[in-house]
């Protein structure tokens, strides 16, 4: 039988331990690995309907997978917002949105995202918008995109008064005066906010999906676990399929809302299962606190202000009984905690509730992790979800971020221990937060060998004792994923019987410096044997 495509490089990197025959194809057959070898020994699958892709000096590694990212919202702000990254004081925050001010009518709304709370002297707040733009509803999505900053204007059109009340930790932040500073923490309090965003239409929301996901690819990703599966991410994932295909892998987890009833846990329940040719529903997520820059995390005694101190989920035996709920029916969970506390408590709940089927459960950012919780997740196989990009891109080796003044120096020096988990045997997955973090796995995977930002050599490593080697990054993004995913015996690897998911490099990371791996050339992504190439 003849193949339906082989790819051919300079090199095949199987990301093993285990001794395997050097190779340069790898050859493929309805969408799944057939043989894998010289192309000399792979010429028999060759025949007249072959389609052969050649990469001269190129290598060949499993598809990339970026286990934590948020397609639909993250393409939409991208898509529809002003970009704030980089804007690390108010005036150059007020010089980006004066340009999207321009040309639009005085009501209309302006939205940013990545905003940095770093920029503000103490609690954000939107009165620095006042006198620059009195009549427009300006609506800025902080950079870990669990709160808004909101001018006088959206405060206004919203009906804020700082009197809602709300069953998670949300909060409308208030000043002295008792009036709303514009500051809109977590997620129930912004939905508040968002119900008054300008509707994007469906048809409009799937284009900006589409072009981000392209760029996803064209950086080396072949898929992605997209940690929540709100409106209107159905109608985008059929929206592109009706006109073509998605360029990578999706696997969705509905969030779970803090201290909801079983009746919304038995809706997410039914929408397992449901699924496009390349996207799929698999999976819960639970937010069991917020983040530290804001005070909603839940660490073990509070911060220098007094916050972060309670979970997001008020009532905390809801959320064991949620787990086990998930659990007795087969669908793994993905708890995101950050503070010691927040993981902690979700480690007990995992221990109690058991596996869960396929794939395992997880738990996402570990952002300051004590050193007792190290061998836990390895003893109870739960999966340590982290996005190392958070701390080179959020805080600071010196310590005067807001992450680390709040939390202090003992906290701060815990951070994303990439490098203690793998030593302790945890499977330590790895992902960006898109559009939280930067998609761009090479930048991620880069950075998490060198513990800062790689476009920036004079920056100090955050916790440098914490950085990976090259292969043990990109193995968080190929094995680990599928380990991730309760796919193990299928995807992750290069060879027969496995998926045709590949991304083909210019150049074997394992043999670049971090520095060069971000400029490696992606020539071409695989998906279901499709080749897509980039360059």
């Amino acid at each position: 039988m003849h193949a339906d495509v082989i790819v051919q490089a300079q090199h095949v990197q199987p990301l093993t331990d285990e001794p395997t025959a050097p190779a340069d194809s790898v050859a493929v057959t309805g969408g799944r690995i057939v043989a894998v070898g010289r192309a000399a020994d792979l010429e028999p699958l060759r025949g007249p309907d072959t389609a052969v892709h050649v990469f001269p000096g190129a290598t060949i590694l499993p598809g990339l997978v970026d286990v934590h990212a948020h397609p639909v919202w993250g393409s939409i702000s991208i898509g529809s917002g002003v970009d704030l990254r980089g804007a690390d004081s108010l005036d150059e925050i007020c010089a980006r949105l004066d340009k999207a001010a321009a040309g639009q009518e005085t009501e209309d709304w302006i939205l940013g995202y990545d905003l940095n709370v770093n920029a503000f002297d103490g609690d954000p707040a939107g009165d620095f918008l006042a006198d620059r733009f009195p009549g427009t509803p300006v609506s800025l999505m902080t950079a870990d995109a669990h709160a808004l900053v909101l001018s006088p204007r959206a405060v206004e059109v919203c009906g804020l008064t700082g009197t809602e009340t709300f069953t998670d930790a949300s909060s409308v932040e208030t000043g002295p005066d008792g009036r709303p500073t514009g500051y809109v923490v977590e997620l129930q309090a912004m939905d508040l906010v968002f119900a008054h965003h300008p509707e994007i239409p469906v048809p409009t929301a799937a284009g900006h999906v589409s072009d981000e996901l392209e760029r996803l690819a064209a950086a080396g990703l072949t898929g992605l676990h997209a940690l929540d599966f709100t409106d209107p991410s159905e109608d985008v994932y059929r929206h592109i399929e009706e006109h073509g295909d998605l360029p990578l892998r999706i696997r969705c987890s509905p969030l779970v809302p803090a201290d909801s009833a079983p009746e919304v846990w038995q809706e997410i329940a039914d929408l397992q299962g449901r699924r496009g040719r390349r996207w799929h529903v698999e999976g819960a997520k639970f937010m069991l606190d917020g983040t530290a820059d804001n005070g909603t995390a839940w660490f073990d005694h509070p911060d220098i202000h007094g916050e972060n101190r309670e979970p997001l989920w008020r009532d905390v035996e809801a959320y064991r009984t949620a787990v086990h709920f998930f659990t007795e029916r087969g669908i793994p969970t993905a708890t995101h905690a950050i503070g010691d506390q927040a993981v902690r408590f979700a480690l007990d709940v995992l221990e109690e509730a058991g596996p869960a089927g396929r794939a395992p459960h997880r738990i996402e950012h570990i952002e300051s992790l004590p050193d007792d919780l190290l061998d836990r997740f390895a003893e109870l196989g739960v999966v340590a979800s982290l996005q190392p990009v958070h701390g080179t891109r959020h805080t600071r080796a010196d310590a005067t971020d807001n992450w680390s003044t709040r939390i202090g120096p003992e906290r701060a020096a815990r951070g994303w221990r990439t490098r203690d988990l793998l030593d302790h045997g945890a499977v330590v997955a790895l992902g960006s937060d898109w559009p939280i973090g930067p998609g761009d796995p090479r930048v991620a995977l880069a950075d998490c060998q060198l513990r800062r930002p790689v476009e920036e050599p004079g920056k100090a490593p955050v916790q440098p004792e914490q950085a990976v080697t090259a292969r043990e990054a990109y193995l968080g993004m190929t094995v680990a994923a599928a380990h991730t995913a309760g796919t193990a015996d299928e995807t992750g690897r290069i060879a027969p019987g496995f998926r045709a998911d590949l991304t083909v490099f210019a150049a074997d990371p394992l043999d670049l410096t971090p520095e060069d791996q971000p400029g490696n050339a992606v020539l071409a992504t695989v998906v279901d044997g499709v080749v897509q190439r980039h360059s």
